[in-house]
C-alpha cells in the first residue's frame, strides 16, 4: 500500500504511514531540531526500539504513558514510538504546577512518566511516588537516561492492532478554571484531522514550523499531518519572532499554525518584511479570539493562504474560515467545516430561531471519547438533539448571519450579568481596542455590590501613549449604553496568557481586589 492510499481510507494509523513514508523515501527528512535532522528511515527505526522498550516495560495496548518536557525530537520519537505499541499518551504541561502535574498524571493512569531536567526540577517539591519510573529525555540525572534505556538499534516491537475507537492521547485541559480535565481523543478523532491536511497543501514537500508545544493539540493538529504526509516538521524549542523567521526562511517553510499573539510579535518584529516568506502556502490559527484588523494585515503582509479553525480540544464540531477567500468576513469565523454540524441552542437547550444568538454545540467524526474518569463531566458538556444526535457544547455564544458564517460574541462563562442584563466582554473590548492608545484589552466581571457584576477593563498601552486610565474610561462610557459602561479601568503592562495565547481572565479577576458598587 501506498501513503496515498492510505490517506484515501476511513481510517489508517499515522506510525503506518510513517513506516511507508520510510520505506518509500528513506532519507527525506521527518524532524529538523536546530542542526539535528533525522530521516523518516531514522525516525521509522527509533520508533520501533521505542516501541519494544514500552513492551519490555510490560505495557500493553491501551495504556498509558505521560510526557512532559520541552518539545525535542526525542519527545516527538517517544510520542510516536507509543502509538506503534497501540499505547495511549497523556503530554502534560511543564508550566502546571508541580502539584497539578502530579494530579494529572495519576488521573491518566500512566505507567511511566518521560521528562527533563527542567520538569524533574519542580517535582522535587511534591512527593512523588519510589515506585515511579522516569526516564529523562535529555539523558540528564532526572531519571533513567532515554538512550539506556532503549533498547537495540535493530529492535522491533511485537505487531499490534491499532484499534479506530482506542485512546490516541490524554489532553489535559489548562487548569485555569478549576481542576484539569483529561480529554479523551481516539486514534478515529485523530484520523480525522490527518484527513483533511491533503485539503491544506500537506504532502511530501511540505515544511512546517512547529512553534507551539507538544502537549497542545493546538501544536498537534498540525505536527500529525505533517509527518502523515510525508513532510518535514521543524521544532522550536520556545517560541520568538527572531528565531522563527530565520527558520522559516532558511527552512523556505510552506505551512503553519500559530496563535493570535504570535502572529502579533511577528508581524511587529522589525525582521518580518526584510525576510523572505513567500514559500508560504497556509498559515493557521486557532485557540484564541482572532481579531479581524490582525487577518487584514497578515493577508496583506504575508504570502500564502490564511485559515482560521474554530472548535474545541474535544472536539464535536469545527469552523473554517478560509480567510483569503472571504476578506469580507474577517469579523467572523467562517462556516461549519464538510462533515461537521453547528447548531444553536438556549439556555433551556433549544435550538434558536435563525438570527438569533445562541450556545454553539458541534457534532463531527472528531469528537472526543469523554473527559477521563469523569462521566458526570462529559455528561454536562453533551447535548442532545430530537434523534438522539450527540452534541459538544462549547460554553461560547454566537450567532450566524445571513450567508451562514459564524460570529462569535462570547464565552458563556465570561459573559457579565450586571443588573440583571447580559453584557459581552468582547463588545466592550471591541471599543476599546479601537483607541490609539490602546495596543491590547482584556475586559472581565468582578463583583458588584449593587450590580452583582460589572465590567472591568485591563489595558496595555502601545509604547509611547500618555494616556491614563481616567481618559480611557471616559472615552468609552461615552460611546457605551448605560448598561454596558465600565466600573474601571487598570492599566497593566503585560497581560496574563497561557503557552498558546490565550488570556487568563480569571488571573485578571483574581488580581482585581476592590469592591466596586457602581
Amino acid at each position: 500500500m501506498t501513503p496515498e492510499i492510505m490517506l484515501q481510507q476511513e481510517f489508517g494509523s499515522i506510525p503506518e504511514l510513517i513506516r511507508l513514508h520510510a520505506q518509500g523515501r528513506p532519507h527525506h527528512p521527518a524532524l529538523i531540531q536546530g542542526e539535528r535532522t533525522i530521516s523518516y528511515e531514522e525516525l521509522d527505526h527509533l520508533m520501533d526500539r521505542v516501541a519494544a522498550s514500552l513492551q519490555r516495560e510490560g505495557l500493553y495496548a491501551h495504556d498509558v504513558i505521560a510526557i512532559c518536557a520541552t518539545t525535542s525530537i526525542e519527545y516527538a520519537a517517544t510520542f510516536l514510538g507509543a502509538l506503534r505499541a497501540a499505547n495511549a499518551v497523556a503530554p502534560l504541561s511543564p508550566s502546571s504546577s508541580p502539584e497539578s502535574l502530579l494530579k494529572m498524571f495519576f488521573d491518566s493512569g500512566a505507567k511511566l512518566f518521560f521528562l527533563d531536567t527542567v520538569v524533574a526540577g519542580m517535582m522535587k517539591a511534591v512527593n512523588m511516588p519510589a515506585s515511579l519510573k522516569c526516564i529523562s529525555l535529555d539523558d540528564s540525572s532526572a531519571g533513567t537516561s532515554f538512550n539506556s534505556w532503549l533498547m537495540q538499534t535493530d529492535a522491533k516491537p511485537k505487531p499490534v492492532e491499532i484499534e479506530p475507537d482506542a485512546a490516541f492521547n490524554i489532553i489535559y485541559s489548562s487548569g485555569t478554571t478549576g481542576t484539569p480535565k483529561g480529554i479523551v481523543q481516539s486514534n478515529r478523532m485523530r484520523w480525522s484531522h490527518v484527513n483533511r491536511g491533503v485539503l491544506y497543501g500537506y504532502g511530501p514537500d511540505a515544511r512546517a514550523i512547529i512553534s507551539t508545544p507538544l502537549y497542545s493539540n493546538t501544536t498537534l493538529v498540525s505536527f500529525f499531518p505533517t509527518l502523515a504526509c510525508g513532510g518535514t516538521a521543524i521544532l522550536m524549542e520556545k517560541f520568538d519572532p527572531a528565531t522563527f523567521l530565520a527558520l522559516a526562511e532558511k527552512h523556505y517553510a510552506t505551512h503553519s499554525m500559530l496563535v493570535p499573539v504570535q502572529y502579533k510579535r511577528l508581524l511587529e518584529h522589525p525582521d518580518f518584511d526584510r525576510r523572505d516568506l513567500y514559500s508560504y502556502r497556509m498559515k493557521f490559527c486557532t485557540s484564541a479570539p482572532f481579531s479581524a484588523n490582525l487577518k487584514a494585515e497578515i493577508l496583506k503582509r504575508w504570502p500564502g493562504g490564511l485559515v482560521e479553525f474554530y472548535g474545541l480540544t474535544e472536539g464535536g464540531g469545527t469552523c473554517m474560515l478560509v480567510a483569503h477567500e472571504f476578506p469580507n468576513k474577517l469579523h467572523t469565523v467562517g462556516k461549519p467545516a464538510p462533515g461537521h454540524d453547528i447548531r444553536l441552542i438556549d439556555r433551556n437547550g433549544k435550538e434558536v430561531s435563525a438570527g438569533e444568538v445562541g450556545e454553539i454545540v458541534g457534532h463531527s467524526p472528531a469528537i472526543m471519547n469523554g473527559y477521563h474518569n469523569q462521566p458526570g463531566k462529559t455528561a454536562e458538556t453533551e447535548w442532545r438533539d430530537e434523534t438522539g444526535k450527540r452534541f459538544i457544547r462549547t460554553g461560547d455564544i454566537g450567532r450566524f448571519d445571513a450567508d451562514g458564517f459564524l460570529v462569535l460574541t462570547d464565552r458563556k462563562k465570561d459573559m457579565i450579568i450586571t443588573g440583571g442584563f447580559n453584557v459581552y466582554p468582547s463588545d466592550l473590548e471591541t471599543l476599546l481596542i479601537q483607541h490609539e492608545a490602546v495596543a491590547e484589552v482584556s475586559v472581565v466581571g468582578v463583583a458588584s455590590d449593587r450590580w452583582g457584576e460589572t465590567p472591568v477593563a485591563f489595558i496595555v498601552l502601545r509604547p509611547g501613549s500618555r494616556a491614563t486610565a481616567e481618559q480611557l474610561l471616559e472615552w468609552a462610557n461615552s460611546q457605551l449604553g448605560k448598561i454596558q459602561r465600565i466600573a474601571d479601568v487598570r492599566l497593566v503592562s503585560t497581560l496574563p496568557r497561557s503557552e498558546i495565547g490565550k488570556i487568563l481572565k480569571r488571573e485578571l479577576r483574581d488580581q482585581y481586589k476592590p469592591a466596586i458598587t457602581r
